[in-house]
C-alpha cells in the first residue's frame, strides 16, 4: 500500500497535510474512498467553523451510505474545496490530491497523529 509520508492519519481514515503557511489541509484516506465506493456529494464544513479534534466537520456520501468526516486536530476552517460542489467524484480520482478543507495556521493536535508506518499498520490490522 502506498501511503504519503508527508501527512499524518486517523484511525478514522483522515489524512492531515501541514502546509508551508502553516494551516493543515484535511481529506480522506485512499482505503477510506475505496471503502465508499463512488463519491456522490460532499458537505463542507462552514467558513469560520471552530473545530476541536474528534468533531464531524464534514460529510462524503456515496452510492453507498453517508460517511462523516472528523477533524483530526482542533482549528477554524479557513478554506473549503469548492471544486468537490461539483465534482466530488474527484475523491475517488485522488483521494491523496482531493482535500476537504483547511484549517488555519495555529491548528493543534498534529504531532499526535498517526504517521504513515503507523496507519499502514492500523490497515494491516483490518481497521
Amino acid at each position: 500500500m502506498n501511503l504519503p509520508t508527508d501527512r499524518r492519519y486517523t484511525a478514522s481514515h483522515e489524512w492531515a497535510r501541514k502546509d508551508v503557511d502553516g494551516s493543515i489541509l484535511v481529506g480522506i484516506s485512499d482505503f477510506a474512498q475505496e471503502s465508499l465506493g463512488d463519491v456522490v456529494f460532499v458537505e463542507l464544513p462552514a467558513l469560520g467553523k471552530q473545530c476541536t479534534a474528534g468533531q464531524v466537520a464534514a460529510v462524503v456520501e456515496s452510492v453507498k451510505a453517508a460517511s462523516d468526516i472528523y477533524a483530526p486536530v482542533a482549528g477554524e476552517v479557513r478554506e473549503v474545496n469548492e471544486s468537490l460542489r461539483d465534482a466530488p467524484e474527484n475523491i475517488n480520482k485522488d483521494a491523496w490530491g482531493a482535500w476537504i478543507f483547511r484549517l488555519a495556521p495555529g491548528a493543534t493536535g498534529f504531532d499526535a497523529l498517526l504517521d504513515a508506518a503507523a496507519y499502514g499498520k492500523l490497515l494491516e490490522a483490518g481497521h
